[in-house]
């Protein structure tokens, strides 16, 4: 079957578009001064400061520049770090409030210190981006501040941060400059009453009534937040389903979950425009296919409609580096433009715009740069929401395996039925596997569960390894944990479950 090959490619299908850029790039055979290095890396987020200390692993003279002045990029500073640290704030604020009782713990009063959190915030993102530059520091990567924008194929100028300019030149250049927020027409995001992810990661008080806009991961997360907190959520979404790379099934059930935590959806609306004139926020609205205008008002307004490749002023028309008409740069299985000996990584090229898929993405590529071979299979990579219950995946969801043709079967295990998840009463979710029918090659993994983001990557390793269901069944799992409940769907897959 086509899913027999994924666990060991060594490429995915992401890059088939640009595969007309064949050749396999080496070192380029520039004369070398001492002031040259073998690997430039422009941007130092997730891609670029994991394939920056990579090269300088593999023995190869690295710079990187950051034109932020603190290493991590968008996930470290204001994207996955710093909103995880409020969702687990919010998330204790929210179990002292409704839960703690249940379970024999009698607080007086709780109070919510916004300033206290996100000095919480602050201080894990400073400390981990302190962290980055002491690996840079070990690993004799060379870090400079400022924006970096190309004079040819082998030169970067940078306009550094404290106001001066140099210029630095490698035999390999990377482009790792990440993503930045999708804006939308006619709304122009303030970071005060209408906000992208990074505002909402520092209002500096609970909204009455916040309005999402975008019913993706960051908008659900960051949704959950201030709900947990006390605002009114409501999420705007033109598509007709939330998260609509989620399978189905875990998709309707998240939905149902997020509901009764008081989260309010409009799926399949428009918004027409948006009023800032009075003190708050008024939303114009009409049905997606069209019909009657309605208005919708909010203190804040989260525009979180998803992600674009951050490329402007990199200057990479002087130097001809091709892109598609999502601004994303084309690349070879080698990560090679067109340009010999530039290459590009993470979110400025096709593929899921994660982290941990932009690590994968520089590792690999400073391993072809070196002579070494790298993988990366992006039809594997796992995604998480972390809400509460979180949702993690892998592989194919079920609409996916049935466009495929194959057969297949279908385990499920409801953590009701778990008994670490009963013991902490926490046992909203499930998890859900697809094998294939003939040979119970396990195609999917789909886990709904508090702590889903961990549980999942035992099905990745499975999937890399060609796994059957019944491998991750006949696995001893230890007793009692939540990891039992994946254990229990394998068992379903090809067999019966035992606890249920």
């Amino acid at each position: 079957m086509a899913m027999a090959s994924i666990a060991r490619r060594k490429v995915t299908s992401v890059f088939s578009s640009s595969s007309k850029y064949s050749w396999i790039v080496s070192s380029r055979g520039f004369a070398s001064g001492s002031d040259e290095n073998d690997v430039v890396v422009i941007g130092g987020g997730p891609g670029g400061y994991v394939a920056a200390i990579k090269a300088a692993q593999l023995g190869l003279k690295t710079t990187c520049i950051e034109k932020r002045g603190a290493l991590g990029g968008t996930c470290l500073n204001v994207g996955c770090i710093p909103s995880k640290a409020l969702l687990h704030s919010s998330h204790m604020y929210h179990e002292a409030k409704h839960s703690f009782a249940s379970h024999g713990v009698k607080v007086a009063s709780v109070e919510i210190d916004v300033p206290g959190m996100m000095a919480q915030k602050d201080k894990a993102v400073g400390n981990l981006t302190k962290g980055i530059e002491g690996l840079f520091k070990k690993n004799k990567v060379t870090y400079v501040k400022g924006y970096g924008k190309f004079l040819s194929p082998s030169e970067v100028s940078v306009d550094t941060i404290d106001g001066g300019n140099t210029v630095v030149k490698g035999k390999n250049i990377i482009i790792a400059t990440g993503s930045d927020v999708k804006s939308l027409p006619g709304i122009t995001i303030d970071e005060e009453r209408i906000v992208s992810s990074t505002g909402a990661l520092a209002l500096k008080e609970v909204p009455k009534k916040l309005i999402v806009i975008g019913a993706g991961y960051i908008g659900l997360e960051m949704g959950s937040v201030w709900g947990r907190l006390g605002s009114e959520v409501t999420v705007v979404e033109f598509a007709p389903d939330i998260v609509p790379t989620m399978d189905a099934e875990i998709r309707k059930q998240f939905q149902r979950s997020l509901e009764k935590q008081k989260m309010k959806f409009m799926l399949k609306t428009k918004v027409v425009s948006v009023d800032t004139t009075g003190n708050g926020v008024k939303l114009t609205l009409e049905p997606a296919a069209g019909g009657d205008q309605t208005t919708l008002e909010a203190d804040v307004v989260l525009v979180s409609a998803g992600r674009v490749p951050f490329t402007s002023g990199l200057q990479l028309e002087k130097i001809g580096v091709e892109t598609d008409k999502a601004g994303r740069i084309l690349v070879n299985e080698r990560f090679s433009t067109n340009v010999q000996g530039v290459y590009a990584i993470g979110d400025v090229i096709p593929g899921p715009m994660l982290a941990h898929k932009a690590e994968e993405d520089g590792v690999a590529c400073v391993e072809y740069i070196s002579g070494k071979e790298g993988h990366v299979d992006y039809n594997l990579v796992p995604g998480v929401v972390y809400t509460h219950p979180e949702v993690a995946s892998v592989g194919r969801t079920e609409e996916q395996v049935k466009t495929l043709g194959v057969e297949y079967r279908v385990g499920k295990f409801p953590l009701l039925a778990n008994s670490r998840a009963k013991a902490i009463d926490d046992a909203e979710g499930l998890v859900k596997i697809l094998a294939e029918k003939e040979t119970d090659k396990i195609l999917g993994v789909h886990i709904m569960a508090p702590n889903a983001g961990e549980l999942i990557h035992e099905a990745v390793l499975a999937l890399h390894y060609g796994a059957s269901s019944e491998d991750i069944a006949r696995t001893c799992h230890a007793h009692p944990t939540m990891s039992e409940a994946l254990k229990e769907a394998a068992m379903a897959t090809y067999d019966k479950a035992i606890h249920i």
